[in-house]
């Protein structure tokens, strides 16, 4: 009988394939509630859909998850397409999804309050980073598409309030999945060569499909770092994205963004008008003010006559000039007292008596110390004498002169026969050298015997 049992893998398989046979499970559209949601590094997006009754492992592979707007969170109600089947691994089946929309709010809103909320714990929109916009730019960069309305009503405006502006072109796409990168390109090259004054960075209106590009994160974060003043003129009145912002200043459409970029005209000319009426009136104030002050001047006492005016100095002078020249007498005739006595005093302890002295004294002491030097000499010489020769008398070598000998036996010197023993080597010092002898017999006491 053939053996009726599968192993747990056919089994799977065979559910698998029954799985992936019914059409009813290729094509699915499920919605329910996130749960578990985890964002694994390789991109792919794994969680669990759930409602109040049942649940069902889900995951969306990088490919499809890179492409929503949104980020997925756990608690999110969600509506899902995709695909169901069994992975084999664990036995279970799973929903792959492919499409993945917010239930009951747009997935593109739910992107941009995601983001907004992002952005502004980061700090991003805060005041303190808006920098100010020049009051009289030279160079004003325009960041939009090369052709349509915004470009054109930015020129005609700043042309007609400000015509002294360069207006510089930075063509980008604004439109599409290729409009963010574009943007913001244009806006590191805008920073790179660093010779604009202000940037307006913008488009028409539109849907939010159409506007999303400012909504993206990497042209938040390029306007945010970017050094030159960036003013946003994005949409209608109504439409507000994320550029707007961060911005240094939001204008609500491309006309009004060329407003804010430049002066106008006839406001200058009005300021400079009033400042040529102000200078008028106060230098008309100042010249009256000094007429008035040198007339007042012209009318002083001191000014009509001048004379007595220093007077007072010159008798002043004369006196102070009486009084030096009695100052300078009294100090020289003082200084002459105090340098005769000085002169007297130095005559007195003159260094020319004190070196006489001295030198009188160096002879006495010098042949003082000649005399003294030769006595001990000859004392010495008397006694080093006396030394020698009694040295010379002690000297063994003068003994052995004499015909004498002294005997050594292990290099040390035998003063008794009692150091010694028959058949010992003993060496003799002699006094034209050394021999070598033998002991034979020793003689104690005069008598001679065998030991």
């Amino acid at each position: 009988m053939k053996n009726p049992y599968l192993s747990v893998q056919a089994l799977t398989k065979y559910v698998k394939r029954k799985f992936d046979a019914d059409p009813h499970l290729r094509q699915v559209y499920v919605k329910g509630e996130l749960s578990n949601v985890n964002h694994h590094t390789s991109g792919h997006l794994y969680f669990t859909l759930k409602d109040n009754r049942s649940q069902i492992r889900s995951v969306m592979f990088r490919m499809n998850a890179s492409q929503l707007k949104f980020i997925p969170k756990s608690g999110m109600n969600v509506l899902i397409t995709g695909d169901v089947t069994v992975y084999e691994a664990s036995g279970q089946y799973q929903l792959y999804a492919k499409d993945m929309q917010p239930d009951g709010i747009g997935a593109l809103y739910l992107a941009f309050a995601q983001l907004k909320e992002k952005l502004e714990k980061e700090g991003l929109f805060k005041e303190q980073w808006k920098q100010p916009l020049p009051l009289f730019p030279k160079n004003i960069g325009i960041i939009t598409a090369q052709t349509g309305a915004a470009i054109q009503d930015i020129y005609s405006t700043i042309s007609r309030r400000y015509p002294l502006a360069n207006m510089i072109l930075l063509p980008a796409t604004v439109q599409g999945e290729h409009a963010a990168p574009s943007i913001v390109r244009a806006i590191e090259q805008a920073n790179f060569y660093a010779d604009f004054d202000v940037l307006i960075v913008g488009r028409g209106g539109g849907s939010i499909e159409d506007l999303w590009a400012f909504n993206e994160e990497s042209v938040a974060r390029a306007i945010f770092s970017s050094k030159i003043p960036i003013i946003s003129a994005v949409g209608h009145e109504t439409d507000t994205t994320i550029a707007d912002f961060v911005s240094d200043k939001r204008a609500p459409t491309p006309t009004a963004a060329a407003e804010l970029a430049v002066p106008a005209r006839e406001d200058l000319m009005e300021r400079v008008l009033d400042r040529k009426r102000s200078l008028y009136r106060s230098f008309s104030y100042q010249v009256k003010h000094e007429q008035k002050r040198l007339l007042t001047l012209q009318q002083s006492y001191p000014l009509q006559y001048p004379e007595r005016l220093y007077r007072p100095f010159i008798e002043k002078h004369l006196q102070l000039e009486e009084r030096l020249q009695r100052s300078a007498e009294t100090l020289t005739n003082r200084d002459e007292v105090s340098l005769n006595h000085l002169m007297t005093r130095l005559q007195h302890y003159s260094p020319v008596n004190a070196v006489n002295t001295y030198k009188r004294e160096l002879a006495l002491f010098t042949k003082r110390l000649h005399t003294t030097t030769q006595h001990e000499l000859t004392k010495h010489e008397k006694h080093f004498s006396s030394t020698v020769r009694i040295l010379s008398s002690l000297n063994p070598l003068h003994v052995i002169e004499r015909g004498y000998s002294i005997v050594y036996q292990n290099e040390q010197v035998q003063k008794s026969v009692n150091d010694l023993e028959v058949g010992s080597t003993i060496q003799v010092q002699m006094q034209d050298g050394q021999a070598e002898a033998v002991i034979q017999s020793v003689n104690q006491e005069g008598k001679l015997h065998d030991e």
